[in-house]
């Protein structure tokens, strides 16, 4: 059963009212949205019940902003039309999960209902206050709407056949006016706070929110003290405030004001630096958000002349002090004056006041950091000015050395490619004459000729990698490669590169590995086919080149959307974490003792990098010296050109 002391809510109700609120509460989670779970007693029909629940209705009412709880016990002697219950109503969320799991229990047999009870429970959040305000006005509004209504005398006998007086339950006008008070509040915090939603004009919103706050509370007069040393030079009225103070001194001057007739003396501008100091206690507990209440400041500040003569000059009785604080800074205070009686001052009076002064630090935030910004717009206007003309003459300067740079470049690649073409018509003599002689039929070729043919073979073949990676950097830099885009399997992909390398694996004994994580409907992929082979052969042959015997390469794929990934996760070396910002860089090495075994030209990664965000994609490396690599690329399908 319900335990928690923390209720909203607690009295009895007749069972015509208990329903009518677990009927608000169902009509609640449409405003609370779909996702709103709405549980009665009515799902409790189809279990055996313990003694403790046959007597009890509930309404559970659970969302991820708002969560509610209604339980009626069957108050003893009544039944029937004249049926009354012991209610009570909570928002605490601990209560309310509580109550779930005792229902959940009730449906250990059932493992869906159990369950999903379960997720219902793990749900429950404190409630999210807008939303708990929103529903505590339309509950406020209910209710008022009900004691409205003509309410039967309980004590009064009723003419329903079997009925019995019931013990009165509340009492309507009081509870009324209360709640009408609230409703006002509440509605007064809803204009202030939409005010300064829609307005970032700092004197318009102070005025605004004074004059209602002074005529909803019946005060004599409202003012806000602004304390020395923060941005604000003119309030409402024009008038500019001196706050050049001695050090050490602390002091202010109230800004804003409303009173409630001429008749009583204005304190506008009024400013004092006698009363305050950096030390003062009543300071530091205002920037703890402390609320000053004082009935009567004849009684309070008897023992204190200075301030007590300070209040009787600005015709101040009783007072009502509220800290504006943003930042955590104590900016200023709002001020409540009874000017010629004393006042006792309510809860809900310093609710408020307190409540409007978070949402007056709100609007002088705001007001602040859009001066802030006026203030750095004018000063960067000023700087776009003086700036323009050495932009200008900048930007001839810049626009001919970007001429010459491309000038520059073009001719770097043009040079490049036509020295590797070059170069191809001889490196293919050699290769080929070297492979027929390691071939040729006639006559026995000694060893050391052997060795000698098959060194001018296999770097013949290198120098053609090479070459073949000039031209390729060297066309895409000039922006003239063009990508043939088909659909292909990346399956075969993925088995014809790793086929390609077996051997070479084999020769430094690396375990090669394929895991594909591919369904088998999505298998098909639209790119490059021979440039996305380049790309995983450049980098498998990085992984094997850089993996010790005994070590493996990994090449896994999967599809994320409408992107491949390739993965290559070797067993390696590793490369230093200085390094990786380098890696794709052209004619980059690892700088470490295995330079000399691994041989090569650095040109392997950033021409696979160039490759890659040709196909818009991009390449990722994380790696651990001594553990290993793991090379990522992420590569979109692409639209084949009609």
């Amino acid at each position: 059963m319900l335990s928690s002391p923390d209720l909203s809510f607690s009295r009895n109700l007749p069972l015509v009212v208990f329903n009518q609120l677990g009927e608000f509460l169902q009509q609640m989670a449409q405003v609370v949205g779909t996702a709103a779970l709405v549980l009665t007693e009515s799902v409790l029909v189809r279990i055996s019940l313990p003694q403790e629940w046959r007597n009890q209705r509930f309404t559970l009412l659970i969302s991820q902003e708002f969560s509610a709880l209604l339980v009626g016990t069957l108050a003893p002697g009544y039944g029937g039309d004249c049926a009354a219950y012991n209610s009570n109503l909570t928002f605490n969320s601990e209560a309310i999960a509580l109550f779930v799991s005792q229902v959940r229990d009730l449906f250990e047999g059932n493992s869906d209902t159990h369950q999903n009870l379960e997720r219902y429970r793990e749900l429950v959040r404190p409630n999210d206050a807008q939303t708990q305000t929103k529903f505590t006005l339309l509950l406020l509004e209910y209710i008022g709407t009900q004691s409205s209504q003509k309410i039967i005398d309980p004590l009064t006998p009723t003419d329903s056949p079997g009925c019995v007086a019931i013990p009165q339950v509340y009492t309507c006008q009081p509870v009324e006016d209360a709640l009408k008070k609230q409703i006002l509040q509440e509605r007064l915090l809803n204009q202030v706070t939409t005010q300064i939603r829609k307005s970032l004009d700092l004197p318009v919103i102070m005025a605004t929110a004074i004059g209602m706050v002074r005529e909803f509370l019946a005060l004599d007069r409202l003012v806000i003290y602004k304390f020395q040393g923060l941005s604000v030079k003119t309030d409402l009225h024009g008038i500019t405030i001196d706050e050049n103070l001695p050090p050490g001194e602390m002091g202010g001057c109230i800004v804003y004001e409303e009173r409630a007739e001429g008749a009583i003396s204005s304190v506008l501008s009024y400013q004092e630096n006698d009363c305050w100091s950096k030390n003062s206690t009543c300071l530091a507990k205002y920037r703890q958000g402390f609320t000053l209440v004082i009935e009567d400041v004849e009684k309070t500040y008897v023992t204190e002349e200075c301030l007590l003569n300070l209040l009787r000059k600005c015709q101040v009785r009783a007072k009502l002090v509220a800290p504006i604080i943003f930042e955590q800074n104590l900016w200023g205070l709002l001020i409540a004056h009874q000017c010629h009686t004393p006042r006792e001052w309510s809860e809900s009076d310093q609710s408020l006041l307190t409540s409007i002064a978070e949402q007056l630090a709100i609007a002088i935030h705001q007001a602040e950091l859009m001066q802030s910004l006026q203030k750095a717009t004018r000063t960067l206007t000023q700087e776009k000015q003086s700036l323009e003309q050495r932009v200008i003459e900048r930007t001839k300067a810049l626009r001919e050395a970007l001429l010459a740079a491309e000038a520059a470049s073009r001719l770097r690649s043009e040079f490049l490619a036509t020295i590797s073409h070059e170069l191809l018509t001889p490196l293919t003599y050699v290769i080929g004459m070297s492979s027929t002689l390691l071939r040729w039929p006639l006559g026995e070729l000694s060893q050391r000729q052997r060795d000698y043919l098959q060194t001018i073979h296999d770097s013949g073949e290198h120098l053609l990698e090479l070459i073949n990676d000039i031209l390729d950097l060297s066309q895409i830099e000039a922006g003239k490669t063009v990508l043939n885009i088909t659909d292909f399997s990346l399956t075969h992909t993925a088995e014809n590169s790793l086929e390609s390398l077996l051997e070479k694996a084999d020769s430094q004994q690396v375990n090669l590995q394929l895991d594909l994580q591919i369904d088998p409907q999505r298998d098909l992929f639209t790119a490059d086919v021979q440039r996305v082979e380049q790309i995983l052969w450049n980098l498998l042959t990085n992984a094997i080149k850089f993996t010790p015997g005994g070590g493996s390469v990994t090449l896994r794929i999967w599809v994320e959307d409408h992107t491949a990934v390739f993965q290559i996760e070797d067993t390696g070396i590793g490369i230093p974490e200085e390094q990786l910002p380098v890696m794709f860089e052209k004619f980059q090495q690892l700088d470490t003792p295995y330079r000399r075994r691994y041989e090569g030209t650095g040109l392997g990664l950033a021409l696979t990098k160039q490759l890659v965000e040709l196909h818009r994609g991009r390449i990722e490396v994380e790696s651990t010296v001594g553990v290993g690599s793991i090379f990522t690329v992420w590569i979109p399908a692409q639209q084949q050109r009609n």
